[in-house]
């Protein structure tokens, strides 16, 4: 039986035709910075390549053969996610070296085995660094209960987030926090707090378990992943009105759209239970995008922030959606009653720092005439 290769092993050609192996590949993200490389994928017929300040780059080389790809993953994985790969058709998994983790998940597509490669810090940045556009994260790190929700598609950095907040919360307050992760991402350190990080496939069998288990382990704090779907939802719901802080994910562009898709989960006649549920139980929906900075150094954070004020939590119960983006227009004041911003508006305002280009800020937009006019109005503003 041959030799499982290891990261160093030199398993493919490079562009200058020499031998490389996978730490050559993982090595980049720190040469180059991970706020610039997020991802590298692998797949048969293409060379390795980067995702680079937002964009897809290919290195140049031969392109990736099965066999190839196949010895990498081997590299990447062990012998039991290797099984799983082999028996469900994709894994996900973690991977740690000396200056960097990684999240990465391997799937069969058309072509054969592909690997797609997420770059994250070995630990989480200081909360002060993720680039909130007020001090809404002075209230969250003092809660006592309640959801806090962080929304944004695959990439946006929502995890990065999360665990700023709990580091910051361990660093500060004698609590006990359970994670409920698939995988874990970052590695948090106690301090103050009693940490325990548990992963989906090794710890315990599902989220739903998970919580389920959580609720009888006299947590504070509890960061579930993600909802995915009715059970892991309800269960999180319940979890964060019975007197515990709770975190979640969900992959949605804003924060209206969070709403909406947690009622979506359930059937027609239960909507109306579950949008009381929420209505109570919800702290903020927080949505962000990764935008390109106008310097070409990396990517910065824009947010759109709903704080579920009683006038909110209002309209979630009654499910008049269409009414939210008025509060997130006009409560605006960076004050704990308020701190509401929209995803517009941050976006001007990275304008107006300089960080991000004006047309880069429009096509990020999910408004783009409520862009335009946030664009005026600072305009304005800058005259008086």
């Amino acid at each position: 039986m041959p030799e499982k290769p290891t990261l160093e092993s030199k398993i493919f050609t490079a562009g200058d035709d020499r031998k490389a192996s996978m730490k050559d590949l993982l090595d980049y993200f720190s040469k180059q910075g991970q706020m610039r490389v997020s991802d590298l994928h692998l797949k048969v017929n293409c060379p390795p390549t980067y995702r680079i300040d937002g964009d897809l780059q290919k290195t140049e080389g031969p392109l990736l053969n099965a066999e190839t790809v196949a010895a990498m993953s081997e590299t990447l994985l062990s012998e039991i996610e290797l099984e799983k790969l082999e028996t469900d058709g994709s894994v996900d998994s973690s991977l740690f070296t000396d200056t960097l983790q990684f999240r990465l998940n391997c799937f069969h597509d058309n072509d054969g085995l592909s690997i797609a490669i997420r770059a994250l810090e070995r630990s989480a940045p200081p909360v002060e660094e993720i680039g909130f556009p007020n001090n809404v994260w002075k209230d969250i790190i003092t809660r006592q209960q309640g959801l806090v929700l962080l929304t944004g598609i695959t990439g946006a950095g929502k995890s990065t987030t999360i665990a700023s907040l709990i580091d910051r919360i361990a660093e500060t307050r004698p609590c006990r926090i359970i994670t409920l992760e698939d995988p874990i991402e970052y590695r948090l350190q106690s301090r103050k707090a009693m940490i325990s990080q548990r992963e989906v496939g090794r710890d315990l069998p599902s989220f739903k378990r998970g919580l389920r288990d959580c609720l009888r382990e006299d947590p504070d704090i509890i960061f579930v992943g993600e909802m995915r779907d009715q059970e892991s939802t309800k269960w999180t719901l319940t979890a964060a009105e019975t007197g515990h802080l709770v975190f979640s994910t969900l992959h949605t562009r804003d924060a209206r759209g969070s709403i909406t898709r947690v009622l979506d989960m359930f059937p027609a006649n239960q909507q109306d239970e579950i949008a009381s549920q929420l209505s109570l139980g919800l702290a903020y929906a927080i949505s962000q995008k990764l935008i390109p900075r106008s310097d070409e150094k990396g990517r910065v954070v824009a947010m759109e922030i709903l704080n579920n004020t009683y006038a909110v939590s209002n309209l979630i119960r009654l499910r008049k959606m269409e009414q939210v983006y008025t509060q997130l227009q006009t409560r605006i004041k960076d004050v704990t009653t308020e701190r509401m911003t929209t995803m517009e508006r941050s976006l001007a305002g990275l304008v107006a720092a300089g960080k991000v280009a004006p047309l880069e800020a429009e096509k990020w937009a999910d408004d783009r005439n409520s862009f335009l006019d946030e664009m005026k109005r600072i305009g304005q503003e800058i005259e008086r």
